[in-house]
């Protein structure tokens, strides 16, 4: 049965591949997004010449505008609601927006929902911030990396929320709104918080996409900063990864409904920002990279790991790509993009 799947923020890196991947299995897909994020216009080019541009629909407007929003909603079957201010930096430089698009506007995303009366599957992705610096977990330091002392499998659902900056709180605010709007409304959401996501189509920037960032200034040649001695872990997941994930939901949606999962690549996928990261592009490149350095930037978790075993164990689901080989997919797509932009 062909479902009809609203993304918002469709034009983004999650949700053009999203949009990509339903596309190439015959779903409707509406596009919805204000093309403010650089690189959004470049991913609707690519994806109409993949599938013909009069193969979604596309809704150029913002969150922040309830009616545009309720009317995109009104024939959904399935939310995939991704449209977000991103970075930790715009959010303590402009908090106002940041809570607009991101609290308000998840809450706009679920109004809609229900008011459809369609009770439509809903899949926000929220993020790892919502666990906040987590002061009290006792982290090792090791020759390349930190490691946590006592969470080898990572953080889990039960760890306690402790939102720290504007986009903590707003991304946290809409991460409770998603999960209470399953208890008091009976609509089928599910929330993500994710880890790092990286893949094909990130436009990354030094204050967010921070794998495709790395990647796209070591092949452009533009300067690299490391905040902090470049030790601080990660788990990082492909995307093909989460896409795979998102479907699981929709599939078990009874099973998934009112659930909170931690996504990400799990402690089998974990990368250190540089004292790793940078020996593995510098691979790629075939040549020294130099760096500069910076202060630790306030907030900076030394280790970040999901605990993916509920995924796992209701969703079965896990990842499938291994870090080497989702980087070398990613280099190879931006050194063909820039390539082309270039010539």
């Amino acid at each position: 049965m062909t479902r009809r799947y609203l993304i918002t923020g469709g034009a983004g890196f999650i949700g053009i591949n999203y949009a990509h991947h339903l596309l190439n299995r015959g779903e409707e897909v509406a596009i919805y997004d204000n093309l403010s994020r650089p690189g959004t216009e470049k991913n609707l080019d690519w994806l109409g010449a993949e599938h013909g541009e009069h193969a979604f629909e596309l809704i150029i407007a913002d969150v922040r505008d309830f009616d545009a929003l309720r009317e995109a909603a009104r024939d959904a079957d399935v939310i995939v609601h991704l449209a977000a201010q991103v970075a930790v930096t715009t959010s303590v430089a402009d908090p106002r927006t940041d809570f607009e698009v991101n609290a308000l506007g998840t809450f706009n995303a679920l109004e809609a929902a229900r008011l459809s009366g369609r009770n439509p599957v809903f899949l926000y992705a929220s993020t790892n911030k919502v666990y906040g610096g987590m002061e009290d977990v006792v982290v090792v330091e090791e020759a390349t990396r930190y490691r946590y002392r006592d969470l080898p499998l990572g953080v889990p659902e039960t760890r306690p929320l402790d939102f720290h900056s504007p986009y903590g709180n707003s991304k946290g605010c809409g991460d409770q709104y998603t999960r209470d709007y399953a208890r008091i409304y009976g609509l089928p959401t599910v929330v993500f918080r994710q880890s790092c996501i990286y893949g094909p189509h990130q436009q990354g920037m030094e204050d967010q996409g921070w794998v495709a960032w790395f990647i796209i200034a070591a092949v452009t040649g533009q300067p690299i900063t490391i905040y902090g001695d470049g030790k601080q872990v990660r788990d990082v997941l492909f995307i093909d990864d989460l896409l795979d994930v998102y479907d699981a939901a929709v599939a078990q949606i009874d099973r998934a409904a009112g659930e909170i999962y931690n996504i990400g690549g799990g402690p089998e996928n974990t990368l250190s920002v540089w004292a790793e990261f940078g020996p593995l592009l510098e691979r790629l490149l075939g040549r020294p990279i130099p760096v500069s350095r910076g202060d630790w930037r306030p907030g900076d978790q030394r280790v970040y790991i999901s605990d993916i075993r509920k995924a796992e164990r209701e969703l079965g689901w896990k990842p499938k790509v291994g870090v080497e080989e989702g980087i070398r997919r990613l280099w190879e797509w931006v050194v063909a993009e820039y390539a082309t932009r270039n010539t």
